[in-house]
């Protein structure tokens, strides 16, 4: 099913849900306010791991319902996001959140070569936003984990958003790879990658999808944009997914679409044996239900995992 909204995405979570999620450091009130409707929503489960005291005093405070969560009690969020990260190895969670504890702490338990969670030689970060006066959702890459990517990542991070984009229904995704100029600029490096890029999509590096950079973020989601400067190409003015040159933009554009645009965010990490969602602190409560809405129709694509009795 093409999922083209953040009202079908809540649908499909539904329909393949409960699923269980691990939420390290748990003692957030946007991270309970999100277990508790997501519960609600049938979802999923979810397994709070932090200060029990700190989790039920918030609850409380915050009349958040924890009946049918489970609490593990690890006050040390170093251990907290070691234990989420068991949890996935072992089968037992389908999604691996991350609380009140720092990106690297989560990350860094994530990617342990004995106790971690990693398949895949890089992970990444794929955003999808609700943008309003758009008819489809919008994919982001990399604007949370690769800070400064090479050519040869960004053509992982590529590789790794079509992935996601094709198990949300997209067969044959539009993908622009943006930079500052619509045409190579020597002495802008991140035009001449884009157009290695293209030509790799092109030989085959890239399956079901259509490649196409530089373009400029304007070009690339406005046809009139397009018309007006005169770029043709079968991704400007359709594309679906913005491959960013790195963290900075990434993260920039991100921020812009949410305060600026009024637009909603979903967002998590691919690479690991099961999603991991990164939020910012200052993410809200639906944000943290939407990403994690997101992680649960990924993770039912892949093959079913133990469920905890």
């Amino acid at each position: 099913m093409l999922i083209t909204n953040f009202a079908e995405l809540i649908e499909a979570a539904q329909a393949v849900g409960p699923k269980h999620i691990a939420i390290a450091a748990a003692y957030d009130p946007a991270v309970l306010i999100s277990a508790e409707e997501l519960q609600k929503l049938g979802i999923t489960v979810a397994h709070l791991v932090g200060d029990r005291p700190a989790i039920e005093d918030l609850a409380q405070e915050y009349q958040i319902d924890l009946s049918g969560m489970i609490v593990v009690h690890e006050p040390d969020t170093g251990r907290a996001a070691q234990q989420a990260v068991a949890m996935a190895r072992q089968g037992q969670a389908d999604v691996v959140i991350k609380g009140q504890l720092k990106t690297s702490e989560m990350l860094g338990a994530a990617l342990d070569r004995e106790r971690g969670i990693r398949e895949r030689k890089l992970l990444t970060h794929v955003g999808l936003f609700e943008v309003p006066g758009f008819d489809r959702l919008i994919y982001m890459s990399d604007s949370g984990v690769v800070l400064s990517p090479t050519i040869e990542q960004k053509l992982i991070i590529i590789q790794n958003v079509v992935e996601v984009a094709h198990k949300f229904g997209l067969e044959r995704p539009r993908v622009a790879i943006l930079s500052a100029t619509d045409v190579v600029h020597p002495r802008i490096p991140h035009s001449i990658e884009a157009l290695a890029l293209a030509k790799m999509a092109a030989q085959g590096w890239v399956e079901g999808a259509i490649v196409d950079g530089p373009l400029t973020l304007d070009v690339a989601v406005s046809l009139e944009a397009a018309r007006i400067k005169g770029v043709e190409s079968p991704v400007a003015g359709q594309a679906d997914i913005l491959i960013v040159p790195g963290v900075v933009a990434g993260n920039t554009a991100a921020k812009a679409i949410q305060y600026l645009a009024g637009g909603r965010m979903a967002g998590l990490v691919v690479g690991a044996k099961v999603p991991i969602i990164i939020n910012s602190r200052a993410d809200t409560a639906d944000t943290r239900l939407l990403s994690t809405a997101m992680a649960v129709v990924l993770a039912a694509s892949s093959q079913p995992r133990q469920s905890v009795v």
